[in-house]
């Protein structure tokens, strides 16, 4: 089994209530230096995340827009200087993940949805950790004999039933090297793609040859 966010997470969470007011939610950012941070309710559950940005609006010289926009921004930028607890201030619904969803999933969902951490949540919805970009990152600290051992034996040999005394696997700082003899490009292209998704690989350098073994 893989690498899953359980793996990774910080299971020490800073969050606040959700009616936390604006002052105790930029003491809690500035004293654990962190840009943002899960809004709970009385049971422990995800209900929003509220960010730097959302307290910056208070700070920033806003200009009054004019014209006919001028109500859409009194809808909805104007909410954010007015809002003075984490329950108006926060982004909600908030984005959240399983503890056992695989890291490639959460990096997927970072990725699309262009943010930086992930409130973690158990069935209920309660908040059991955090997951961030740097945590997902650690997969890259596998050691390069655990990759090459992987590759050679769960895949050459495993998957793919082909003999190991035919094939070269080396590991450098997660960069693979993959040579050998192999019959078909299909096999040869299959293979390749395999390796690609092993964790904590960082790149694979084709040195394969296709054709038939002599003799």
């Amino acid at each position: 089994m893989g690498t899953t966010v359980r793996d990774v997470m910080t299971s020490r969470v800073i969050a606040v209530k959700r009616n936390a007011d604006f002052k105790q939610i930029a003491w809690v950012l500035r004293q654990y230096r962190v840009s943002a941070c899960p809004v709970i309710d009385d049971a422990g559950r995800v209900v929003g995340v509220v960010s730097e940005a959302d307290l910056l609006y208070k700070t920033a010289d806003c200009e009054l827009p004019a014209g006919l926009i001028r109500l859409r921004w009194k809808l909805g930028e104007e909410s954010k200087i007015t809002a003075v607890t984490a329950a108006q201030l926060m982004t909600s619904p908030a984005v959240t993940i399983h503890p056992d969803t695989p890291i490639a999933v959460a990096a997927r969902v970072m990725r699309d949805r262009r943010l930086k951490r992930l409130p973690v949540v158990d069935e209920d919805g309660s908040l059991i950790g955090i997951v961030t970009r740097v945590d997902l990152l650690s997969v890259y600290d596998r050691p390069d004999s655990d990759i090459q051992a992987e590759i050679m034996a769960l895949i050459v040999v495993g998957a793919f039933g082909l003999d190991p005394a035919d094939f070269a696997v080396t590991v450098s700082a997660g960069v693979v090297t993959l040579a050998g003899l192999v019959e078909q490009e299909e096999t040869a292209l299959e293979l390749l793609a395999r390796i690609r998704h092993v964790e904590g690989v960082v790149a694979v350098r084709d040195r394969l040859t296709v054709g038939q073994r002599a003799g």
